[in-house]
C-alpha cells in the first residue's frame, strides 16, 4: 500500500492490490472545519468517500440491447387510442385528480448568449457574414424584448436603436442585451427573459408555463398547482416576477394558480478533484459543486401530487402555436392513468392472492409488451417466484415519456438497455453512458429515430397512496464526470444521474411518439427568432 498525505495529513489518498490488481482507494482524515462543511450540507464522510472513489474507478458505460422505435419500444397512437387517453385525462381531473407541473427553471440564461458575449469580447463591430449575430441584427425587430432594448440604448447611449444600427454600433447593441448594465440578460435566469410578442406586451417562460397549466392541469376546483426549481440567487426575481404576473393571468385563464418554488438541495453537491483526483482545495477548504439536472429527483421526491408532469422552463410556445402541445400533454396524462389502472388491477389481485396461472402469463406479456420490461430468467421460475418478480417490477414510480422524431439536434435518446439484474427494459440514454469504442453502439446512435423526451408525466405513488421514495430508484452508477475550471485552475466535477436518465433508471417507463411541434426549445437566443416562437 502507498499512501501521500495532503496539506496537514488531512486528507489520505492511497493505492491498495487486491486480488493481485491495482485499485486506487480514497480514506479521508477530515479536518473539523470540513466536518462541519458537510454538517452544512448534509453529505456523510461515506459519500465523501464514494465520490472521491468514483472519479478514480469512473462510471461504467451501460450495456444496449438496442435502440427504442416505433413498433419496437416506442408506441405510436391510433386516432382512437388518442381519444381514449384524452377522455381518461378529463375524467382524471373531473374526479379531483391531483396534478403538478414541474419545471426546472434554475439554469442560467448565459450559455442562450455565448455567441453575444464572443461577439461583444471581440472587440470590433464588423458583423461576420452569416454569424448568429448578424443574423439577430438582421431580424431585431422581430425579438420579443424590443421595447426594453430600446429604452436600454436610449439610456445607455442617448440615441435611438435604428440611429445605433444606421451607425454600424452593433457591438453597443449586443452589450446592452447581455451586459450588467444594459438589460443583462446574459445574467439572468432562462424563466424570466421575455420570449414571445403579444398585442399587451411580451411574455416570460413562467407566464407561458401559467398558461399552459391553465389549458392542460385545471383540477376540478380550478386550481393549477405549479413548481419551479430555482437557483437561490435568482429565487426573489422569481417571486416577484410570479407576484406581477399571477393576478393578471387568472383573470385572463379563469383558474388560480398554486405556485410553489425549491431550490437544489446543498446534500446533493458533489465533491470537486484535481486533475491526479486528489481532492480540491480552495481558500483552505474543500469545494463542492452542484450535483446537476440529477440532483432534482429529490426536489420532486417533495411533491406531493400522484401525478406530475415535468418539462423545462425553455419549451415553451405562444398562445397561438399551443395546439399540439395541449392535446399530447393530455393525451400523455390518459396514457399514464391507463397504464396505472392496470398496473393497479394486476397488484392488487397479486396481493390478495385472485389470480390464475393465466393471469400470471397475461401480466407477464404486459410487463414485456407495454412497459417493454423483459427477463429470461423468468422462464425458470415458479409462479410462486414469479408473483414476487411481478410484484417488484410493477410496484414502482411509472413515467409515460413523449418521444419526438431526432431532426439533428444534439443530446440522447430512448434505448433499451440492460439493468443490473440481467432484464432489459426502456432508458433514455445521453452520448456520454455509451460506449465510444464499442462499433456497434455506435452504429446505434447514429440511426437512432427519436431524441430526448420533450414531455414526462410521472405517476409517484403506490396503488395504497403512498409516495415512493424516488431517490431509492436512482442508478447511482449513471452519473458522468466533466472537466471544469475555477478561477482558472482545472478541476474534475461529478454530474449526479441525470433527472430522466439514471435517476429514473429503475421505473417503470413506457415511450410515446409525439409530434414535433411540441419540442420548442430556446438553446440561444437566435432561436426565437424561428417561427414556433413568433405569436
Amino acid at each position: 500500500m502507498k499512501w501521500l498525505f495532503l496539506g496537514n495529513n488531512a486528507y489520505i489518498w492511497g493505492t491498495i492490490y487486491k486480488n493481485h490488481q491495482e485499485t486506487t482507494i480514497y480514506t479521508t482524515m477530515l479536518r473539523q472545519e470540513d466536518l462541519e462543511l458537510l454538517r452544512s450540507k448534509g453529505i456523510s464522510e461515506a459519500e465523501v468517500e464514494a465520490q472521491l472513489n468514483r472519479f478514480v474507478t469512473g462510471f461504467p458505460y451501460l450495456k444496449i440491447q438496442d435502440t427504442a422505435r416505433v413498433d419496437a419500444g416506442i408506441f405510436r397512437i391510433s386516432d382512437e387510442e388518442a381519444e381514449a387517453a384524452l377522455d381518461r385525462w378529463h375524467e382524471y381531473l373531473d374526479h379531483g385528480g391531483e396534478v403538478c407541473k414541474f419545471v426546472p427553471a434554475s439554469g442560467a440564461a448565459s450559455r442562450m448568449f455565448k455567441a453575444l458575449f464572443e461577439y461583444v469580447d471581440g472587440g470590433t463591430d464588423e458583423l461576420k457574414e452569416g454569424s448568429p449575430v448578424a443574423a439577430l441584427i438582421a431580424s431585431i425587430d422581430k425579438l420579443p424584448f424590443l421595447p426594453e432594448l430600446r429604452a436600454t440604448v436610449e439610456k445607455l447611449y442617448g440615441k435611438d436603436l435604428d440611429t445605433l444600427i444606421a451607425e454600424g454600433r452593433n457591438r453597443d447593441i449586443i452589450a446592452a442585451i447581455v451586459l450588467p448594465d444594459g438589460m443583462n440578460y446574459g445574467g439572468l435566469p432562462k424563466g424570466l427573459l421575455k420570449f414571445h410578442t403579444y398585442p399587451e406586451g411580451s411574455r416570460t417562460p413562467i407566464e407561458e408555463h401559467l398558461a399552459e397549466g391553465a389549458q392542460t392541469a385545471a383540477n376540478s376546483n380550478g386550481v393549477v398547482n405549479l413548481h419551479f426549481t430555482v437557483s437561490a440567487n435568482h429565487r426573489k426575481l422569481f417571486e416577484e416576477k410570479l407576484k406581477e404576473v399571477i393576478p393578471p393571468t387568472e383573470a385572463r385563464t379563469g383558474v388560480k394558480f398554486n405556485v410553489s418554488m425549491s431550490e437544489q438541495k446543498p446534500s446533493t453537491d458533489t465533491i470537486a478533484v484535481n486533475p491526479d483526483n486528489t481532492p480540491f482545495i480552495e481558500d483552505g477548504h474543500l469545494l463542492f459543486r452542484p450535483g446537476g439536472h440529477g440532483a432534482l429527483i429529490r426536489n420532486l421526491n417533495d411533491i406531493e401530487s400522484a401525478v406530475v408532469f415535468i418539462k423545462n422552463i425553455d419549451n415553451v410556445v405562444p398562445d397561438s402555436k399551443r395546439g399540439d402541445t395541449v392535446k399530447y400533454k393530455e393525451i400523455l396524462g390518459g396514457i399514464l392513468l391507463e397504464v396505472h389502472d392496470q398496473i393497479e388491477e394486476d397488484l392488487i389481485a397479486l396481493e390478495e392472492k385472485v389470480y390464475t396461472s393465466d393471469d400470471l402469463k397475461r401480466m407477464i406479456e404486459y410487463l414485456n409488451n407495454v412497459l417493454n420490461v423483459r427477463d429470461a430468467a423468468l422462464e425458470n421460475m415458479d409462479d410462486d417466484s414469479v408473483v414476487e418478480y411481478l410484484k417488484k417490477k410493477l410496484n414502482r414510480p411509472l413515467r409515460v415519456c413523449g418521444m419526438v422524431r431526432n431532426e439533428g439536434e444534439p443530446g440522447g435518446g430512448p434505448f433499451i438497455a440492460f439493468n443490473p439484474d440481467g432484464s432489459t427494459s426502456p432508458q433514455i440514454l445521453e452520448s456520454n453512458q455509451v460506449d465510444p469504442s464499442n462499433e456497434e453502439y455506435k452504429k446505434m446512435m447514429a440511426t437512432a429515430t427519436h431524441f430526448n423526451p420533450v414531455d414526462l408525466v410521472c405517476y409517484i405513488k403506490d396503488i395504497h397512496g403512498n409516495k415512493f421514495d424516488l431517490p431509492s430508484y436512482v442508478d447511482p452508477a449513471t452519473g458522468f464526470i466533466s472537466s471544469k475550471s475555477s478561477h482558472g485552475k482545472e478541476l474534475r466535477a461529478m454530474e449526479l444521474p441525470g433527472l430522466w436518465n439514471g435517476a429514473m433508471s429503475d421505473w417503470n417507463t413506457v415511450f410515446v411518439e409525439v409530434p414535433i411541434s411540441t419540442f420548442n426549445p430556446v438553446k440561444t437566443v437566435n432561436d426565437l427568432l424561428r417561427p414556433a416562437h413568433q405569436g
